[in-house]
């Protein structure tokens, strides 16, 4: 899902040639995203669009030669002055009469020239991973000689060969694109490069470069450069292996007053690899050098001994929302003058409200999560591990939401619940934290399924091997480390090929609260006031039916609802509530005579303690309050959601909790089998601890002392 759409799209037409551009946000200043080469086009600037345009205007355009612009015939078309020209008319169409620009690689070129030879219409310019035409000289791979000579084999840089693209320009692109994502750990980059370089072919790309032997009429020496008046900030990647450091670094020392920002160990693309660090630099830079400041940036002002946290909690389900609630209200006990900002989503918003918590005003431009992961889901499915690869757009768009959040509020300590944005970038980039950081997650390690066979193995070590980097790298990130749970609950699982064991790695670099339950069923008071007091009547047995707060449990309620006449039949004093969630259309799950549907039960967590027998998702929170209140449960974890299958099971598992079944190979028949054998068993789960909640408020009170 894309973290936001255009407000509008279109075509400006020059000299034949059609120029696609998308426009974000209405804001009286405008930012415009010049394109790179043509090996990619304006999606490049996908983390910078949806989070910029809640400030600015923002206009991107994609470059002949790529995306939905045209791919004119003739080399001419590709000359340098035919790039300046396209800039200048999407600027004209677009009735910009003065931007700030991004250039990314030859887009930096691109703005630099606009800066130099148009300074009436540019504020400011921003070049990331320049190319610069002065300086030291060039790579020689990429000299017009190296381009068009005849080779019998073509082996790494010799791909970069005019021939060799006509030959197979697929292989010659994926070799380019991990040469622009240099950085390790960088397989969602050069997956998404690979993807945009596809839209266009060598044939295409072949006329760029020809285009390059033809004079511009204009000077692009240092002369250029020196004739720049406005603000200039220069981001490099110091080991970028497409436009060397020192090329941009020449170009820098020939701008008056431009800022230099050098990328340790970064590639051609910081922009992408490091989109946390690029959008703070680009933050500042503006703020400071045109002095704008439309976003509040007041600090407030703490009372005497006050103390203020923002609480983020994950927005995936309900359940962290209650378990999160629990540890504000023990946190409270502890520091009664203690000030909590929710940063949260819908529909942890509704819990949030329901309590009288006050939810951040920033929350309203946070990208859905939810709504990202019911657009990834199937029947039934949710391939957890790579939606949340897909969900990066989201993620730093959110990321520098909450950062806007921290830098604004004078927040004594960040509170984090599985918000693994701010773990990941804030690990990425220590400079940014603005608080101490109190870290919760019930599981850690992402596992492959089967299904995604040997490239999605590496995928996952990969993404592990970067997380326990960060973690060791610099472990003073995350003042407090809590798992929820304790050490049995760590799946018995490796984090990949030669990375450290779950069980060896985890207890090095977590404290253990035990599992937290948002209110523990032993304080609801015994099961037949409770029955009682929720409209339960005597004899009947009551089945509850939750899928959690998401849209994905639709599929899994109709499969249910399918098997009602038949266990009915068997058990004649059953009743059956559907909790369908708040974003289920009731309407479309047809239920048949006899059952009943909710939107949205805001004590779910009683009826669930109350009810006889249950049917829910594999999620680990329902899950656990219901092996706590010893409620017998079938659970149908998501087909290819690695937490459910790996870290839930084995947890549910370790309780005796549960009777797990496999949703596509469950009929109605065997579903009605599970229900019936399920009322009917004897034993109990283990105990499930009801101090959690106590004691991670006692682990990250510590840290307000």
């Amino acid at each position: 899902m894309r973290a936001k759409l255009p407000d509008g799209s279109g075509l400006v037409t020059r000299d034949g040639v059609n120029l696609a551009y998308e426009i974000y946000g209405d804001a009286p200043d405008t930012i415009l995203f010049i394109p790179p080469w043509s090996i990619v086009h304006s999606r490049i600037y996908k983390a910078q669009l949806p989070y910029f345009s809640e400030r600015f205007r923002c206009i991107a355009y994609d470059g002949r030669g790529n995306g939905k612009s045209d791919r004119p015939h003739d080399v001419a078309a590709y000359t340098l002055d035919n790039y300046l020209a396209d800039a200048l008319a999407v600027m004209d169409a677009l009735d910009v009469g003065q931007a700030i620009l991004i250039g990314l690689s030859f887009g930096g070129l691109l703005a630099s020239v606009l800066a130099a030879y148009h300074p009436e219409r540019v504020r400011a310019a921003i070049l990331a991973g320049t190319v610069s035409p002065i300086g030291p000289a060039q790579h020689e791979r990429l000299a017009a000689s190296h381009f068009l000579a005849d080779r019998d084999r073509y082996e790494g840089w010799d791909k970069f060969n005019r021939d060799y693209w006509l030959k197979d320009y697929p292989d010659f692109a994926e070799f380019f694109i991990r040469n622009i994502c240099s950085e390790p750990h960088s397989t969602k980059q050069i997956e998404d490069g690979v993807g945009w370089a596809a839209e266009t072919d060598g044939a295409t790309l072949i006329k760029t470069v020809e285009a390059r032997n033809v004079l511009p009429g204009f000077d692009v020496s240092a002369e250029m450069y020196r004739s720049i008046r406005c603000p200039v900030l220069f981001i490099h990647g110091d080991n970028d292996q497409i436009q060397p450091c020192a090329r941009a670094k020449a170009a820098h020392a020939e701008v008056s007053g431009a800022e230099f920002e050098a990328i340790a160990g970064g590639g051609h693309n910081p922009l992408g690899r490091y989109p946390a660090k690029s959008n703070a630099l680009i933050n500042d830079f503006i703020d400071r050098r045109l002095m704008m400041r439309p976003r509040t940036r007041e600090t407030l002002r703490r009372s005497t001994g006050q103390k203020r946290a923002l609480y983020l909690s994950s927005p995936i389900g309900l359940g962290h929302g209650r378990r999160d609630i629990a540890i504000a209200r023990e946190l409270r006990k502890l520091h009664p003058d203690l000030s909590v900002d929710w940063l949260a989503q819908d529909p942890v918003t509704r819990l949030l409200e329901a309590g009288n918590e006050h939810v951040h005003p920033l929350s309203a431009r946070l990208a859905s999560e939810t709504r990202h992961i019911e657009l990834e889901s199937g029947e039934h499915e949710l391939h957890c591990f790579q939606a949340l690869r897909r969900m990066d757009e989201v993620l730093i768009k959110n990321f520098m939401i909450f950062q806007d959040a921290v830098e604004q509020g004078a927040y004594d300590i960040v509170i984090a619940d599985e918000a693994w944005d701010i773990d990941h970038y804030w690990h990425e980039h220590p400079e940014l934290k603005k608080a101490k950081l109190a870290w919760l997650t019930d599981f850690v390690g992402y596992v492959p399924m089967p299904s995604g066979g040997k490239h999605e193995a590496l995928l996952t070590a990969d993404y592990n091997a970067e997380m326990i980097e960060h973690i060791e790298r610099h472990p003073a990130v995350r003042d407090r480390a809590i798992f929820v749970g304790s050490p049995e609950d760590i799946a018995p699982l490796s984090f990949g090929a030669d990375l450290p064991l779950m069980r060896d790695w985890v207890p090095r670099h977590f404290d253990f609260a035990g599992y937290v339950i948002g209110e523990h069923p032993q304080t609801f008071g015994s099961r037949q006031s409770l029955r009682e007091a929720l409209g339960y009547r005597d004899g009947e047995q009551v089945c509850i039916v939750t899928v959690g707060g998401s849209g994905i449990g639709a599929h899994l309620i109709k499969r249910v609802l399918q098997a009602y006449p038949i266990v009915k039949a068997r058990l004649p004093a059953l009743r059956m509530v559907v909790v369908a969630g708040p974003r289920i259309d009731t309407a479309s799950l047809g239920a048949p005579q006899g059952v009943e549907i909710r939107s949205f039960v805001a004590n779910l967590d009683r009826h669930l303690a109350a009810c006889d027998l249950a049917l829910v998702q594999g999620g680990l929170t329902t899950c656990m309050e219901l092996a706590a209140a010893g409620t017998p449960f079938v659970y149908f974890p998501l087909r290819n959601h690695f937490e459910q299958n790996f870290h839930v099971a084995h947890r549910l598992r370790r309780y005796g909790a549960g009777i797990q079944m496999d949703f596509a190979s469950s009929t109605p028949d065997m579903i009605a089998d599970a229900m019936v054998s399920a009322v009917s068993r004897p034993d109990q789960p283990k105990p499930v601890e009801a101090d959690g909640a106590r004691r991670a408020a006692a682990m990250i009170g510590e840290l307000l002392a």
